[in-house]
């Protein structure tokens, strides 16, 4: 149940308007007394606030960096209620860090709409990915289902960067980060310009990615990500290091090691046939596929030709 802390004195003026949202499933505090507001906020803080411009003289603009401020609900959706003239007046949006503004009087309709919006809109920020923007976990798991449930016969591909962690020690966090957005950009075209419809990307995090794309296209796809990343991995390769064919850094244990030059590898899940009940099966065949095409040298991409799905 989203819990929304109302802050204000004439917001939901009417028990209907109350009534109405807490059909929906939400729980309402209402709160006319801005320090009260603020005490309720930092002792418990809700999923949503609204709040009221100036009804508690300068105390909003308090209550709101209070709540802008909370490491507990960071990004908190914050919805400001104010009169048309307030609206239509010059507002300074880098000291007013609120997500949405709502008109006095405010319908119980359109106020239901914005909140769900804002949820929405949340949702999609938590779930994308903060390096390179592209959607996270919750969104691969819904777009497998959904690949699983279609009437085409997908491709559910998992791409993983090969000696990426002690890349990432040899060379640093900056220069890993540039591998992995470079990875996205190439994976992004390529779907792009060769399978659009229907496809989707995400991003699992680190160096692991997701992409799905209708079975027909999936050799090309794959083709085409890994000549491009070849076209492109020495641009963030030292030329010694190119000339020597790897690197040396500390393994796992602590070891010094020679590894080989970055690469990549993508493990290939054709879902046709229904053979897939749900994603967790995905990923186990997935992550097999993953193992073996990783102990071939350089980038490959690996097909799982079974009919029928086996856990082994």
């Amino acid at each position: 149940m989203t819990r929304i802390l109302v802050a204000g004195n004439h917001i939901l003026d009417r028990p209907e308007s109350r009534i109405s949202l807490e059909a929906k499933g939400y729980q309402l505090i209402l709160c006319g007394n801005i320090k009260t507001a603020v005490g309720l906020f930092l002792e418990d803080p809700p999923d949503l606030l609204i709040v009221e411009k100036g009804f508690a003289e300068t105390g909003d603009m308090d209550l709101i960096r209070v709540a802008h401020g909370c490491l507990q609900k960071t990004n908190i959706p914050i919805l400001m209620v104010l009169s048309r003239e307030e609206m239509c007046g010059d507002l300074d949006w880098r000291s007013l860090p609120v997500d949405d503004l709502i008109e006095k009087p405010v319908a119980a309709a359109e106020l239901l709409i914005r909140i769900q919006l804002a949820e929405a809109r949340m949702t999609r920020v938590f779930d994308n990915n903060p390096l390179s923007k592209l959607p996270g976990n919750t969104s691969i798991l819904n777009a497998i289902q959904t690949a699983l449930t279609s009437q085409q016969a997908m491709a559910v591909c998992y791409v993983d960067i090969d000696n990426f962690k002690p890349y990432n020690d040899h060379y640093g966090f900056s220069q890993g980060d540039e591998v992995i957005l470079m990875v996205a950009r190439v994976i992004v075209n390529v779907i792009d310009q060769t399978a659009r419809q229907n496809s989707f990307i995400g991003h699992v995090g680190g160096d692991d990615y997701v992409f799905i794309v209708p079975e027909e296209k999936m050799v090309t796809v794959c083709d085409k990500i890994l000549a491009n990343f070849e076209s492109v991995r020495n641009l963030f390769i030292e030329p010694d290091d190119i000339s020597r064919g790897g690197f040396i850094e500390k393994d796992r244990q602590g070891r010094a090691t020679r590894f080989g030059l970055l690469s990549i590898s993508i493990a290939v899940v054709p879902t046709g046939h229904g053979k897939f009940q749900h994603s967790g099966q995905v990923a186990a065949v997935a992550s097999q596929m993953k193992h073996k095409v990783k102990a071939i040298d350089g980038s490959n991409y690996l097909i799982d030709q079974r009919d029928g799905y086996s856990p082994d």
